[in-house]
């Protein structure tokens, strides 16, 4: 199967991890490659279909809630007179790109647990505490947290992104803005959690960006995807262990298993678990959206 690692469009604003974005104006164009990263690294192997996941699920989260919180979509390019674009979309770009407002991103990470894992469950076991607020005794790994939990972080553009207080996030931002984002944020995950729950996926913990479009803060980026969530299936889920899951976990559990030492270059993932990763990015879309990838 083929992977898109690079955008084959010129003038590219700005080269994430995942995603290459365009400057269309008043809109930007956004296409999700099929780059996976973990662990501050870009990984040298893609994920065949990964952008399509990532965009795909994106777009149909976005369309459902706009009405939680309004977020800078318009559209899903297809190549058509419709995407009102100064040039031909590549046939390989469809299915990937996204066209969308452009805001004035706001440089935090809006993470929003339910449960206690990932680097939650590290910091707990080590100092009780998550995020620096201290916890009740006796969480095991997995448990879902007595209330979701807003944990931001900073965004950074090289390197790690540390953990922020409110106090922290407030110096930042301002103790508005602070305040929009926590209920934004929480406001959202709910809504996502609770949709999900009744289609067999525990959403364990995600992540959101904000930006500010006409003096509004709106959600940008991607939402609610396997990159930026922790998906955990109802059926097998136990708490005392770590879960099994339909998210980017897969790639990091087996980075860990392999000895890398967390410093560049990554290692090349194999082939099974390059086809273990895809099967379950596409398991978490067609579960909670009832469709397939196109």
């Amino acid at each position: 199967m083929s992977v898109l690692i690079d955008s084959p469009l010129p003038n590219r604003t700005y080269r994430g991890k995942v995603r290459d974005t365009y400057d269309l104006g008043d809109r930007m164009l956004i296409v999700a490659t099929d780059r996976i990263s973990a662990y501050d690294a870009i990984l040298p192997t893609g994920i065949p279909d990964k952008g399509k996941v990532l965009s795909q699920m994106s777009a149909w989260w976005f369309q459902r809630t706009s009405q939680v919180v309004p977020n800078h979509f318009i559209r899903l390019a297809d190549g058509t007179a419709a995407d009102e674009l100064p040039f031909a979309l590549p046939p390989e770009l469809i299915g990937r790109t996204t066209i969308a407002h452009k805001a004035k991103r706001l440089d935090v990470e809006c993470i929003v647990r339910g449960y206690m894992a990932g680097s939650a469950w590290e910091e707990y076991k080590k100092y009780g505490t998550v995020n620096g607020i201290r916890m009740e005794k006796g969480i095991t790994e997995g448990e879902q947290l007595f209330e979701p939990m807003f944990t931001p972080t900073t965004k950074a553009e090289e390197g790690h992104d540390e953990p922020m207080t409110l106090s922290d996030l407030m110096q930042e931002v301002g103790p508005e803005t602070t305040q929009v984002l926590k209920l934004r944020s929480l406001a959202l995950y709910n809504f996502a959690a609770a949709y999900a729950r009744e289609r067999g996926i525990i959403i364990a913990d995600t992540k959101f960006e904000f930006g500010f479009y006409n003096d509004e803060i709106i959600v940008i980026d991607e939402i609610l995807t396997p990159d930026s969530s922790r998906f955990w299936d109802v059926n097998d889920y136990k708490t005392g262990r770590s879960q099994p899951s339909f998210d980017k976990q897969y790639v990091r559990d087996w980075l860990t298993q392999s000895g890398w030492d967390k410093n560049p270059p990554a290692p090349e993932l194999p082939a099974d678990v390059v086809e273990g990763t895809a099967q379950r990015y596409k398991e978490a879309y067609r579960r909670l959206t009832g469709e397939e990838i196109v």
